[in-house]
């Protein structure tokens, strides 16, 4: 199985086609509270010119199911990233990726949400995008049986460890490839993507 990439915080178009050059599965826009949040129109325009289209993740935190509808029908937004508190069940006519987080090496009851799920680490504001890693042997038994995406404080340098020694579905980068909030560098977006796709010819 290929391992999923996700560059999330895509902001302008130069971030996403690098992500797209570089062999990226999934792009992410934030539309919450966030340094790197876009406006709906913004991430319109930046998925229409792009070259290929990969799988394009809304991220929402707490946000009405009607004004998330509305975004993902605007945009054409393939799946929701759930970052807050919304309840299991959770319908704004998209599949949905809960974002569970993980604190003191504790990882939260994950079985009312359908796979994929994500594991991130714990922020006292609920946003995650800390760029802080966490216990990922902690979660080694969940992603054994559950389609899981590893997100938090990944970087070219440490995302060879997740793929060799977890195996997740799929990993999920956002600061880790940047050369400043907002901007993606496209040098460590290959690097990132290069790294786990050697990994995986490794295993």
């Amino acid at each position: 199985m290929t391992i999923q990439v996700k560059i999330c915080g895509i902001c302008d178009p130069g971030g996403a086609q690098a992500a797209i050059e570089a062999g990226a599965d999934l792009l992410g826009f934030h539309f919450c509270r966030s340094d790197r949040r876009v406006t709906p129109e913004a991430a319109k325009a930046i998925v229409d010119g792009l070259s290929l289209r990969p799988t394009i993740v809304g991220v929402f935190i707490d946000q009405d199911p009607d004004e998330v509808r509305q975004i993902a029908e605007f945009v054409g937004l393939d799946l929701l990233q759930l970052h807050g508190s919304e309840p299991a069940g959770y319908d704004a006519g998209r599949p949905v990726m809960k974002v569970l987080k993980v604190k003191d090496g504790q990882i939260p009851d994950a079985g009312a949400w359908p796979d994929p799920i994500m594991l991130d680490s714990w922020s006292a504001d609920q946003r995650g995008g800390t760029g802080q890693t966490w216990d990922w042997e902690s979660a080694r038994d969940l992603l054994g049986t559950r389609r899981v995406f590893i997100a938090g404080g990944l970087q070219p340098g440490n995302v060879s460890r997740v793929v060799n020694e977890f195996k997740p579905y799929g990993v999920d980068v956002s600061s880790g490839v940047e050369s400043a909030v907002r901007v993606k560098d496209p040098d460590k977006v290959r690097a990132f993507v290069h790294a786990v796709r050697i990994a995986e010819l490794l295993n």
